[in-house]
């Protein structure tokens, strides 16, 4: 036999949707997990940045404000469109999906989290040198892989 259908229950929403939605403070957006060049495109704020979109335009200008997904806001600016012709901006908004790339200032090379990284190379010269100690470590051992003798036998000598 076929249980019947459970009767459609009415649930009001209202005590849950009366308070407006909470954004995220600006701790824990930087809490969220962003890749390097975001943050380092954070890091560039305050600093004069080239910026090419993909129609060819240049942008250079102050960076004031930067955004996860790469809009960024320039002051003081020059525009330089593809058939060369420049001209002066006090204020641009570019919107990230339309840029081809950046130029960031060279004293970024120093941010603090690029020491960070442990890379492939670091990674595989770090257990090289565990081998190499290990090695040493065991090159006075008369059966390799085994620890020294210790009380009595060490003494005697190993019979």
């Amino acid at each position: 036999a076929a249980t019947p259908p459970c009767p459609a229950r009415r649930v009001s929403l209202e005590p849950y949707c009366s308070a407006p939605p909470r954004r995220a403070s600006p701790a824990q957006k930087s809490m969220s997990n962003i890749g390097i060049p975001i943050k380092v495109l954070h890091d560039a704020e305050g600093h004069t940045v080239t910026v090419e979109l993909k129609n060819g335009e240049v942008y250079r200008g102050k960076l004031d404000e930067a955004e996860d997904n790469m809009n960024v806001h320039l002051s003081n600016c020059t525009k330089t469109m593809k058939d060369g012709q420049v001209e002066m901006l006090s204020n641009v908004f570019l919107r990230g999906s339309h840029v081809r790339f950046m130029v960031l200032p060279d004293i970024l090379k120093n941010a603090p989290f690029f020491k960070k990284i442990d890379t492939k190379a670091n990674k595989a010269s770090k257990a090289g040198k565990a081998k190499q100690a290990a090695t040493q470590r065991a090159a006075g051992r008369p059966t390799p892989g085994m620890p020294p003798p210790k009380g009595r036998a060490a003494r005697d000598g190993a019979r």
